[in-house]
């Protein structure tokens, strides 16, 4: 399972913001989904490493 912030529509927003604003706390709004792992040969590998490394993220391959 993978998951991110999640798109919200408008009025969505609007009605975590007013939560917040009640708790007196911050609210993250993630999204999941599921996802396979993809395999990947050595260079492929490498080549993604060396990108994370140049960007500062991690990134993960997956099953188109």
């Amino acid at each position: 399972m993978m998951c991110s912030l999640a798109s919200l529509e408008p009025k969505n927003l609007k009605a975590i913001q007013s939560l917040e604003k009640e708790l007196g706390k911050p609210l993250l709004a993630f999204s999941c989904r599921d996802v396979r792992a993809a395999e990947l040969k050595a260079d492929q590998l490498a080549r993604i490493r060396k990108l994370e490394a140049e960007l500062g993220v991690y990134l993960v391959a997956v099953q188109g």
